[in-house]
């Protein structure tokens, strides 16, 4: 069974953030390097094969906000502060847990959302917008009927108020587009393909000063409908 089928056979009702990034990896999204783990000790050897600063997440397809919760520890530089970050976690969430991420630090000033929603009149509804903390207050966002091709990925970003912030920006490198349309094509390919997807929600998809992209955190909710 693929990702889906084996979160629906198990009554879930979302997948955990590990297999939403999974499984978006596989569609070739650009997702953050990490590990999912069971002790303080996987946690510190994780961090070291993917280098400092890390950062640490709680990990379960119940956890929607993990941040609302304090259950996301960042910029960890070091063993000591990996396992302190470890315990903090597992004492705050009193549900079961899938392990906890252990996952490379990305940083980047520029941040935008992406995401799918299903709409009864047209379908599978791809969304891309600025990003981050701030999505809700600034609202620049614009929509696409799945599925679309390049094109209409490119007029999407072309769209966007923000627009001017994908260029050379403070010093930084003009953001990868076409990485970007690929992911939003991809998104939308992927909601034809599931029917079982409700929604997806990758935010931030952050902007490095080189330009690549990284989805940092996603998931991927499911029609409640399809759960057995």
């Amino acid at each position: 069974m693929n990702p889906i089928e084996t979160a629906i056979a198990n009554g879930q009702t979302a997948l955990s953030e590990f297999q939403s990034k999974h499984l978006l990896g596989s569609l070739g999204i650009p997702v953050t390097r990490e590990k999912l783990v069971q002790t303080a000790d996987e946690a510190v050897a994780a961090a070291e094969l993917i280098g400092y600063p890390v950062v640490l997440k709680a990990c379960s397809w119940e956890l929607m906000h993990k941040s609302e919760i304090g259950c996301i520890e960042l910029k960890l530089a070091n063993p000591t502060a990996v396992q302190q970050a470890y315990n903090r976690i597992c004492e705050k969430i009193k549900i079961t847990l899938d392990g906890i991420l252990v996952q490379e630090m990305v940083d980047g000033q520029r941040e935008l959302v992406l995401g799918l929603s299903r709409s009864p009149q047209f379908g599978s509804c791809v969304m891309l917008g600025f990003g981050g903390v701030m999505t809700e207050v600034i609202q620049d966002t614009v929509f696409r009927v799945a599925p679309f091709d390049r094109l209409e990925a490119l007029d999407m970003i072309d769209q966007l108020k923000s627009r001017s912030m994908l260029d050379s920006f403070r010093g930084q490198q003009p953001a990868d587009l076409e990485a970007i349309c690929q992911t939003l094509t991809a998104i939308g390919h992927l909601g034809q393909k599931e029917k079982s997807i409700a929604e997806i929600d990758i935010n931030p998809l952050i902007i490095s000063p080189n330009g690549t992209i990284k989805a940092v955190d996603a998931l991927i909710i499911l029609e409640r409908k399809q759960i057995i």
